[in-house]
């Protein structure tokens, strides 16, 4: 069988880096010709796990077809506007995943495997152990990372009750201290002072088909909101640039603060009512203060989709 190549959604967070990683690796141990791959490159938290277990960051690509390719497997996603850019042209052979399903359809039957778990990563460890496969240190360390960054820690509410399991048994092979490097994994990520407005609101953003709407949803983790909002020009000026050149109907900003577990929601766009009805809130000056939220997946999008759907 020709090459494979396996990869996250667009701007990949650490799950999509760290599941990928490991189900390449996986993949290889079945037979398969894969290679994991990015469809963009990895944010400073991200690049904080690769460097401390060592791994080199995974080449990055627009198009299957460019490298040659016409098969691929999915992790971590599977909307195909989160995808790569020729995905209806090539075969899906598979998905990881543990997201809603939406816009999503296949010609071929396929490999799919959803949990309603914190990660994706979360799955790709119980593969390798439901085939008694030995989990390499390096790729245990991703798959912990993975695990960390879209828990908060095991902190948020997408929190499964098997991913406690999962993350002791993760850093027990990874050799680290769950706590102490859980904290020094997230506080990387939080470094925004070096980032211009425009990278800011990409660094974890996803577009969402909402009733006919192209909602961008983008996330930042902080330790201080407020120093965000000190830059509350810019950010609009950057979500107005990209709203104009992309066509979203919308793009909602959610600011995390993972110390305090809350968020503030800045909002741009042509429904703001359906935003606020939402969260039941007012934006005031286009923001408001959103208690307990630090999950986009379980928080926001759910909310979002049943207020335009109405």
């Amino acid at each position: 069988m020709s090459k494979i190549l396996v990869f996250g959604h667009q701007n990949p967070d650490t799950d999509a880096i760290g599941s990928s990683y490991a189900f390449a690796e996986l993949s290889r141990l079945r037979g398969l010709d894969a290679e994991v791959v990015a469809l963009g490159e990895v944010n400073e938290e991200t690049a904080f796990a690769l460097d401390y277990f060592g791994v080199t960051a995974p080449r990055v690509v627009t198009s299957a077809k460019a490298e040659g390719v016409d098969t691929v497997i999915l992790t971590d996603h599977n909307e195909f506007q989160q995808s790569i850019s020729d995905i209806r042209d090539v075969t899906i052979m598979g998905v990881v995943d543990h997201h809603r399903v939406a816009n999503f359809e296949t010609e071929a039957p396929l490999f799919m495997t959803l949990e309603p778990v914190g990660s994706a990563s979360s799955i790709v460890y119980r593969q390798f152990k439901a085939e008694g496969r030995e989990l390499p240190k390096a790729t245990a360390g991703l798959l912990l990372s993975g695990l960390i960054s879209d828990t908060l820690l095991l902190k948020s509410p997408t929190t499964h009750p098997t991913d406690f399991k999962v993350a002791e048994a993760l850093a027990e092979i990874s050799g680290v201290d769950l706590e102490t490097y859980g904290l020094a994994l997230l506080k990387a990520g939080t470094n925004l002072a070096t980032k211009s407005a425009a990278e800011l609101i990409d660094i974890d953003a996803k577009t969402f088909e909402l009733n006919g709407n192209a909602v961008r949803v983008a996330q930042v983790n902080t330790v201080d909101i407020a120093e965000v909002l000190e830059r509350q020009d810019e950010i609009e000026a950057a979500i107005n640039t990209a709203i104009a050149a992309n066509g979203y109907s919308d793009f909602v900003f959610m600011i995390t603060d993972i110390v305090n577990s809350n968020s503030e929601i800045l909002a741009l766009g042509q429904n703001i009512g359906k935003v606020e009805a939402a969260f039941d809130f007012e934006l005031k000056n286009n923001h408001a203060f959103l208690a307990g939220a630090v999950s986009r997946k379980k928080q926001v999008v759910p909310q979002l989709t049943e207020s335009f759907n109405k």
